[in-house]
C-alpha cells in the first residue's frame, strides 16, 4: 500500500492530518425544541393523510395509522435529538469550525480573513426561544456562506462582533 506524501494527507486508515481535534461547543439546548416544532409541521399532514385513509375503510384497522404514528414518533422525537447531537462549532482566534450532518457529515472551517460579511437571523420559532442563526459569507461561489443555527441570540451577537473585530484588525 502506498501512502500519499502530500501535505495534509495521511494513509487511508488514519485520520487526515488537517482534522482539528479541539472539542466542539454544542448548540443551545432549546434548539432541539425548535427542530421538534419544525418536524411537527411535517408530521401534521402525515397524520391527516393517515386518518383519512383509516376512515376510508381499510381491510385491516390501523394499517395506515400505526406505521404513520411510528414515523411521526421518529420524525418529531428522535430525529431532532440526533440532528442536535450531530452539530457543533469551535471558534478559535482566527477561524470558525462548523460540524454538521448525520448521513452526510460536513466539517467546515472558515478563516476570518475570508469573511465578507456576517448576518444574525431569527425566524419566529428561534425568536420565541431566544435563539439565532449566525451566517458567515465568504468570497467565492461554491459554499460561500456557512450558517450556524441554534445559538443563543446573545452568543450569536457576541460571535459576530468578535469576528468583525478580527476582520477589522486584519484589514488595517
Amino acid at each position: 500500500m502506498e501512502i500519499d506524501q502530500r501535505p495534509g494527507f495521511a494513509d487511508a486508515g488514519a485520520a487526515p492530518a488537517f482534522v482539528d481535534e479541539r472539542p466542539l461547543t454544542p448548540l443551545h439546548p432549546d434548539h432541539v425544541k425548535v427542530l421538534r416544532l419544525g418536524a411537527l409541521l411535517i408530521a401534521v399532514p402525515l397524520a391527516l393523510v393517515a386518518l383519512v385513509l383509516e376512515s376510508s375503510g381499510l381491510p385491516v384497522p390501523g394499517m395506515a395509522l400505526v406505521p404513520v404514528a411510528l414515523a411521526i414518533g421518529w420524525i418529531v422525537l428522535l430525529a431532532p435529538m440526533r440532528r442536535y447531537h450531530a452539530r457543533g462549532y469551535d471558534m478559535a482566534e482566527d477561524r470558525l469550525r462548523v460540524v454538521k450532518g448525520l448521513l452526510f457529515r460536513a466539517d467546515t472551517v472558515v478563516p476570518f480573513g475570508r469573511v465578507q460579511h456576517l448576518d444574525v437571523e431569527q425566524n419566529p420559532l428561534e425568536r420565541w426561544y431566544g435563539l439565532a442563526t449566525l451566517t458567515l459569507h465568504t468570497a467565492g461561489t461554491h459554499n460561500s456562506s456557512v450558517s450556524l443555527p441554534g445559538l443563543a441570540h446573545e452568543t450569536a451577537l457576541a460571535m459576530r462582533e468578535a469576528i468583525r473585530a478580527h476582520v477589522r484588525r486584519e484589514t488595517m
